[in-house]
């Protein structure tokens, strides 16, 4: 298994930036990707963006494109969400997930989720 630890929300103005980080420990030699996902309140849940974890390969909602950047530090088993330029509508709980099987960057689904970190941006 894999258990994952988010951190880095807070509140923070319209135009400003936060960095948010997905810690991964467990069978992380195992890892495929690991995926931000965002929930609004009365919203589904949102995919965000992605990284595959052998070469760092990502992938981005249209939404946050050119506003968030997604990495990896492999030697810390970690994983950050760079958060630009951000929106009110950016408001949301963030989840970090991650899955060890093998699968393309697109796929959605998703084995392993941490507990989630409140984003607020005021407008």
């Amino acid at each position: 298994q894999v258990q994952l630890v988010e951190s880095g929300g807070g509140l923070v103005q319209a135009g400003g930036s936060l960095r948010l980080s997905c810690a991964a420990s467990g069978r992380t030699f195992n890892l495929n990707a690991i995926g931000w996902f965002r929930q609004a309140p009365g919203k589904e849940r949102e995919f965000v963006a992605a990284i595959r974890w052998a070469d760092g390969y990502t992938y981005y909602a249209d939404s946050v494109k050119g506003r968030f950047t997604i990495s990896r530090d492999n030697a810390k088993n970690t994983v950050y969400l760079q958060m630009n330029r951000l929106k009110p509508e950016d408001t949301a709980n963030y989840y970090c997930a991650a899955r060890t099987r093998y699968s393309g960057i697109q796929d959605p689904k998703y084995d392993y989720w941490g507990q989630g970190t409140q984003v607020t941006v005021s407008s």
